[in-house]
């Protein structure tokens, strides 16, 4: 039997959370099937528990989670990976999953990719969302080598992949950080400045140029307002986050228009490879038993250690 979470009901994590457990499944046409080694763990999961993501009570139990990392158990017939042949023991990287809080996952083909060996299961678990998102950002705003790049939130798990993206394609990179994790943005390459009060000066004085784009992932009227005296167009300005500022003529991404789920699917093999080879940096911050899911998605919702939380089945 396999083991899985659900959500039986709208409301916070520990009240409507509960792991069950269901007949392992059998792969149809097109699908495999994964034993998961590590599951990524995403503030959208949080939003989906509490219906902030739909309430539709018709769905209910629903599966939870969009990432794991597995080894391949079962494969259905005319099924082939977005990275090529696939076979029974391959090592691989699910996103987008349907339900990916399990042991057991069964998920369409085209969403599998092959791990490399020298990324582990746990921070390949929790790449590809934030990954891709962080991706989308910076082939919005279309960042070149001669911008002067703003990414609010530059320590946080999409800021901090936004950062080192940025910094590839050879832009020079400002970003927000707390007083804690200053050094840690330093470390990925680009000038760190505390958010707060006097952001503004700060920014202009550790740029080394006018600020061309700006990188938004946490969503605050600071972040957005200081950002919109700093770039003459409101266009150059994307986020992920700021979803109430649209009317400031900002760019708001939730990853439903058709460039970017191009955007998304395009970075998924170079973002693999990058880390693979040590040169895309990712953290976790934690790890908790599959069982110990409430307790995790109650403590993501608030604040954390830096880095992705991972569920180990």
């Amino acid at each position: 039997m396999a083991h899985k979470l659900v959500v039986t009901a709208y409301g916070e994590p520990a009240d409507v959370v509960r792991l069950i457990e269901a007949p392992d499944p059998t792969p149809g046409p097109g699908q495999v099937v994964v034993a998961t080694r590590a599951i990524g763990m995403n503030p959208a999961d949080v939003k989906t528990i509490r219906g902030q993501m739909g309430a539709d009570e018709s769905r209910l139990p629903l599966p939870l989670g969009f990432e794991a990392a597995g080894v391949v158990t079962a494969i259905g017939e005319h099924a082939h990976s977005a990275s090529g042949p696939i076979s029974v023991g391959d090592d691989v990287i699910v996103y987008r999953a349907v339900g990916a809080y399990t042991d057991v996952l069964l998920a369409d083909a085209t969403a599998v990719h092959h791990r490399p060996s020298t990324l582990d299961a746990e921070h390949a678990a929790g790449l590809l969302l934030v990954g891709v998102t962080a991706a989308d950002l910076v082939a919005t705003a279309a960042v070149q080598p001669s911008d002067v790049v703003l990414v609010h939130g530059g320590s946080g798990a999409v800021g901090s992949i936004a950062v080192q993206l940025a910094v590839s394609v050879g832009a020079t990179v400002v970003a927000t950080a707390g007083a804690a994790n200053q050094d840690h943005v330093a470390a990925l390459g680009a000038t760190p400045v505390v958010y707060g009060e006097g952001l503004l000066d700060r920014v202009r004085t550790a740029a080394t140029g006018p600020v061309t784009a700006v990188l938004d992932t946490v969503g605050t009227d600071e972040a957005i307002d200081v950002s919109l005296q700093l770039v003459d167009n409101p266009g150059k300005i994307v986020s992920v986050a700021a979803f109430g500022r649209a009317a400031d003529g900002i760019v708001v991404l939730n990853g439903s228009t058709p460039q970017s789920k191009q955007n998304r699917a395009a970075a998924i093999d170079d973002l693999i490879a990058d880390a693979a080879a040590g040169r895309l940096a990712t953290e976790v911050a934690k790890t908790f038993p599959l069982a110990d899911a409430p307790t995790a998605l109650t403590e993501l919702a608030t604040t954390h250690p830096r880095g992705k939380f991972v569920l180990l089945p």
